[in-house]
């Protein structure tokens, strides 16, 4: 069994972690069965967050008697101090615990820390002392925020996108944090489903020993796919090399990792950093949550791109956005109109 360290946490786990968002996806007794069968085959780290609708729940009720033997790892997107202790206990309630693992701001965009006028940290420091956490992580999508989060010293955990899609940039965060012994979580190991072949996804993740891959699964079959590498991690060789540089060619340009920067810079005011990842939110997420009324209005507004440019131009990872929001409305359109996802 490959197990991975994660820095100055000392947490030890198996080098596949449960990404529990897809299981908002389907029934609790269905995403109990995945979990049991999860934690019976030696996952023992679950990553979740207060977003994620019944996702906590769910682990709660099917991990609730084997508290012991597992790692949570969930997450508050608060704003404030007040909300961040409304979404610990919210947590802590749903998952059946009196403490989290790893506590996770969700994708601030900003580095929170003490003295920022937010509570945020302050709040974070208080939580830890009174034994309701252990650990204090941060997610993000922007790299600027991730550098800063690990310069500052103040985050154990970094959670991030990475996977064979990844850019130099992404392997510069996974060796910065090496270097200081913080700990690297890889988010969207599956780049949100654009990858399908697991076993070049699990290869590829082998090859950096300090970065523990959450999948994010909600069928049977995805999990015993990665339950069959426990024994027989898949080896990076020449013919998974080979899947690797096609997808690389194929598929690099259609990966938004929904970090925002180009956000600001669209005139016509498209919420770009959503819609221009949309049929992944559809299939990894509930898509009864992205077929509402606001965001059909939200995609709609794609119609009103003048193609200026000024999204690719500030786009870290050089994507093509205008085409990737012309991809994802169509398809959008199509799901509107029946299309099974």
């Amino acid at each position: 069994m490959t197990e991975v360290v994660l820095g100055s946490t000392e947490i030890k786990v198996n080098k596949n972690g449960f990404g529990a968002l897809p299981i908002q996806r389907i029934s609790h007794e269905d995403a109990g069965e995945l979990l049991k069968m999860a934690y019976n085959a030696g996952i023992n780290f679950f990553d979740t967050a207060r977003f994620y609708t019944d996702s906590e729940t769910k682990i709660g009720e099917a991990l609730g008697d084997v508290r012991e033997n597992i790692y949570i790892a969930t997450k508050t997107a608060a704003q404030n101090s007040d909300d961040f202790w409304k979404d610990l206990n919210t947590s802590l309630n749903n998952l059946k615990t009196d403490y989290i693992d790893i506590y996770q701001f969700h994708n601030p965009s900003f580095c929170p820390k003490p003295g920022d006028g937010t509570g945020l940290y302050e709040a974070m420091l208080e939580a830890k002392a009174q034994g309701k956490i252990r650990h204090i992580g941060i997610t993000n999508h922007r790299l600027n925020v991730a550098n800063e989060a690990i310069e500052s010293g103040l985050y154990e955990t970094l959670q991030f996108p990475f996977n064979y899609l990844a850019t130099e940039k992404e392997h510069e965060l996974v060796e910065v944090c090496r270097s200081k012994n913080m700990g690297f979580i890889a988010m969207k190991a599956l780049s949100g489903g654009l990858i399908t072949n697991s076993k070049a996804a699990y290869a590829y993740q082998a090859e950096y020993d300090n970065v523990l891959p959450i999948w994010g699964v909600q069928r049977k079959s995805e999990l015993e796919e990665f339950i069959s590498y426990i024994d027989n991690p898949p080896v990076m060789d020449d013919e998974i090399r080979a899947v690797i540089e096609k997808d690389k060619k194929e598929l690099a340009g259609n990966f938004c990792r929904g970090c925002g920067y180009c956000v600001p810079t669209c005139p016509a005011h498209i919420e770009i950093n959503n819609c221009a990842r949309m049929s992944l939110l559809l299939r990894r997420s509930p898509s009864e949550l992205q077929l509402t009324e606001a965001v059909q209005a939200k995609m709609k507004k794609i119609e009103d791109c003048i193609h200026c440019g000024q999204c690719s131009a500030h786009c870290p990872y050089g994507l093509d956005t205008p085409t990737l929001l012309a991809e994802n409305y169509k398809d959008y359109k199509e799901v509107l109109a029946g299309k099974k996802i």
